[in-house]
């Protein structure tokens, strides 16, 4: 399963990743968000989105591992990929019917949102 995960690119932003090549994600405390990224396993695909001024999806990265043995603080190790040819903003995604029942949509305070596979291929094909 894809997902999107929100930072705010004054903190880290995609190109911060692009120059690190790989991050570990953690310190997400939403409990519904620490649950989707325990859930997450590697080689899943994932959508890089700027909070903020920017609210736009910016690019991919991959799922290198997963470390879950503290529950509430898992431990994703991710991998760069490529920036989306333009950035999606929330705004589009919004007037999209595919978001329409999305977390990203509904509970706009949770960081690590589960995306289908339609969704992701919208925001990754353009």
């Amino acid at each position: 399963m894809p997902y999107l995960l929100k930072t705010e690119p004054s903190v880290y932003s995609f190109a911060d990743l692009q120059r690190e090549k790989t991050t570990i994600w953690d310190g997400v405390t939403n409990p519904v968000a620490v649950k989707n990224l325990r859930g997450m396993k590697s080689g899943e695909q994932l959508v890089i989105y700027h909070t903020g001024d920017e609210k736009s999806a910016v690019g991919t990265a991959s799922v290198a591992s997963v470390e879950a043995s503290d529950p509430r603080n898992p431990q994703v190790k991710i991998n760069v990929g490529k920036p989306l040819a333009r950035p999606v903003t929330l705004a589009e995604m919004k007037a999209n019917k595919l978001f329409a029942d999305s977390p990203l949509v509904r509970q706009g305070r949770l960081s690590v949102v589960p995306l289908s596979e339609a969704q992701y291929r919208l925001l990754t094909d353009k």
